[in-house]
């Protein structure tokens, strides 16, 4: 193998390059239209366009990824994660072209990936699974005759797919219908295929995954565990290995355990076997991941072996040269996802552009953005994965959260500062994260103090672009008004200091915070103190209209997305909850709907349409 083609995007594909250009292979990179300018696409060998920006139009188009590693003569296929990786039709295409499918074979992607079957061959190994039904009736009333018997809270699952989608907890049974249809929606939308499962719902457990790897001859091995506990809408936020809840003796069970499902199949690369670990220490199986996981850093870390060049060799055909007896865990590792979204708002999606960029130093950082990234509602919110390491847990926790203050995201809101409130945490400092523990975690987001608006105010002041302000005379002391946001600024400079007034507090503002600010589109973007600030210049606009729902009877888009289901028709009278409008963002569903009864006045999209924030959805009135 000379040539690899990643058949992906972002931050994994600039991943695998980094390896396949260690090892001399030639890289190929795809894009849709959105990536046409993307890193991952400026530092391959070769590029080739696959199709539009949605994802059905480039990332999950087979029939163009197949084309693009003729048409280059790229001799093998990685699929990174997400998108096609799991993906049996994909690999068995890849396969018949050819061409080397880096990846276990199509026969076990298909049976792991059915959850229900997974479930099944997992039993039969003699591992653990979790009560709950997986049968081929998928009617409501026997999903609720099954719930009757499981009993309550329970987990309902998308039997194909991941990710998150698909997935709702019911608390009671008055809850069961409704996330039975959001979740079937979803599934049906992220992966074609709408059938669904339930499972137990463990209070207080852990999820816990061991990282496996296969050669081509039987040979099979287990790195140890990696908890991701810390999670949002049942996606990880932070991962770390080794797990505070695992000892030796219990990694022993379970890495057997996931080995043993693993020689079931007949498992060949990387692969993850994801169980819970309920509070008595009992294990039950998931899911397996049949492909490489983001957080895959973390085991690189404390292992000191990259596994894409295992991927890679092992795909080649080469023989296993590393024994169970070989694999050592040395020191922490811990990983955080940098995503745009706001976790002030149940983690809304964010799109835009960074207006600038500035990874931290002294951990590893993966990533695929730069200052000037557009960030595109079609793809996922993820936009950098850090990694630390340390000889402990503490070291490695405090030396991420350092690294979250330093790093600097200015545009879109993101989760750094969210992330390093997590890390700081008295719980999970002294005994880490349940798969419950963000529903406990208060946070709020940062608003600006004073002197972070007389900062902004003052950067606004010297910028040379701005040239209302850079004509002031060259009196000793000059003043001037500043509205940001609904904060007035009353600035004066003499003598070429600034000092603003502003919340009756007088400021000496710090020019240093040049160092970390930008201005664009009419506002001030700053970090500070760990925090960003979008803060925009209303000097000269008028005065904001504040409208809701309820006052105005206007239901807007909160983000960019696709409109994947309108729930109502004109003159139809809704209950408050309702949702009337779902949209797809990022990957998720969000359900969009009013806070108290109204009736539909007009409707003003249909399924399929792409919005932007404040674009009109629905009209509505109150109901009689």
């Amino acid at each position: 193998m000379k040539s690899l083609l990643i058949a992906n995007r972002g931050e994994i594909a600039r991943r695998i390059m980094r390896t396949a250009r260690r090892m001399g292979l030639r890289t190929v990179a795809v894009y849709s239209d959105t990536d046409r300018a993307a890193l991952h696409v400026r530092e391959a060998d070769t590029a080739v366009r696959i199709g539009g920006s949605a994802p059905r139009e480039s990332y999950l188009n087979i029939a163009a990824i197949i084309a693009a590693a003729k048409h280059t003569g790229a001799e093998a296929v990685h699929p990174g994660y997400g998108f096609l990786a799991e993906n049996a039709e994909f690999a068995q295409a890849v396969i018949d072209a050819g061409l080397l499918w880096i990846g276990p074979p199509p026969a076990v992607i298909r049976q792991m990936a059915d959850k229900a079957e997974a479930k099944r061959i997992a039993r039969d190994a003699g591992v653990p699974v979790i009560p709950g039904y997986d049968g081929e009736e998928q009617d409501d009333a026997s999903f609720h005759e099954a719930a009757g018997r499981i009993g309550y809270p329970l987990m309902i699952k998308a039997a194909y797919g991941g990710g998150g989608r698909g997935m709702r907890l019911v608390r009671d049974e008055g809850s069961l219908q409704p996330a039975l249809d959001a979740a079937r929606s979803e599934a049906e939308h992220a992966f074609g295929d709408g059938r669904l499962l339930l499972e137990r719902a463990l209070s207080g457990a852990r999820h816990i995954e061991m990282q496996v790897f296969a050669d081509q001859y039987g040979n099979t091995i287990h790195l140890g565990e990696r908890d991701c506990s810390v999670q949002r809408r049942h996606q990880k936020l932070i991962e770390e290995s080794p797990s505070p809840a695992v000892d030796d003796a219990l990694r022993e069970r379970m890495g057997a355990a996931a080995i043993a499902l693993a020689k079931a199949v007949n498992y060949a690369g990387a692969g993850t076997v994801e169980f819970l670990l309920d509070a008595d220490r009992n294990f039950y199986f998931m899911e397996m991941n049949t492909r490489l996981q983001v957080e895959h850093a973390v085991t690189e870390a404390i292992t000191g072996f990259d596994l894409v060049e295992w991927q890679l060799r092992v795909a080649m055909g080469e023989h296993f040269t590393r024994q169970q007896s070989d694999i050592r865990l040395h020191g922490h590792a811990i990983e955080a996802r940098l995503c745009a979204e706001d976790p002030a708002e149940n983690f809304l999606p964010q799109a835009g552009r960074i207006v600038l960029w500035r990874p931290a130093e002294g951990v590893r950082t993966d990533h695929a953005v730069e200052s000037g990234t557009e960030i595109s509602p079609y793809y996922d919110s993820m936009i950098a994965k850090l990694i630390a390491h340390g000889a402990t847990r503490d070291q490695a926790r405090e030396r991420l959260g350092h690294a979250l203050d330093e790093t600097v995201a200015l545009g879109p809101s993101t989760n750094k500062s969210f992330l390093a409130a997590v890390l700081r945490d008295e719980d999970f400092a002294s005994r880490g994260a349940t798969t419950d523990f963000l529903s406990r975690f208060a946070f709020a987001r940062a608003e600006p103090d004073a002197t972070t608006l007389g900062i902004a105010a003052t950067l606004l002041a010297r910028n040379a672009e701005y040239g209302e302000w850079t004509s002031w005379s060259n009196n000793p002391a000059r003043m001037m008004s500043v509205r940001l946001g609904e904060d007035d600024v009353a600035l004066r400079c003499e003598r070429g200091t600034y000092h603003a007034r502003v919340r009756d507090e007088d400021i000496v503002t710090d020019s240093d915070a040049r160092s970390v600010a930008a201005i664009e589109s009419g506002a001030v973007h700053l970090a500070r103190a760990g925090h960003s600030f979008s803060l925009e210049n209303t000097t000269h606009a008028p005065p904001a209209r504040r409208t809701s729902v309820a006052t105005d009877g206007r239901l807007t888009a909160p983000m960019n997305g696709r409109v994947v289901a309108v729930n109502v028709t004109a003159g139809e009278t809704v209950e408050a909850g309702k949702a009337l409008v779902v949209l797809e963002a990022m990957k998720m569903e969000h359900a969009l709907s009013v806070p108290q009864r109204a009736r539909v006045q007009a409707v003003h999209v249909a399924p399929g349409a792409q919005v932007a924030p404040g674009h009109l959805l629905v009209e509505l009135e109150p109901a009689t």
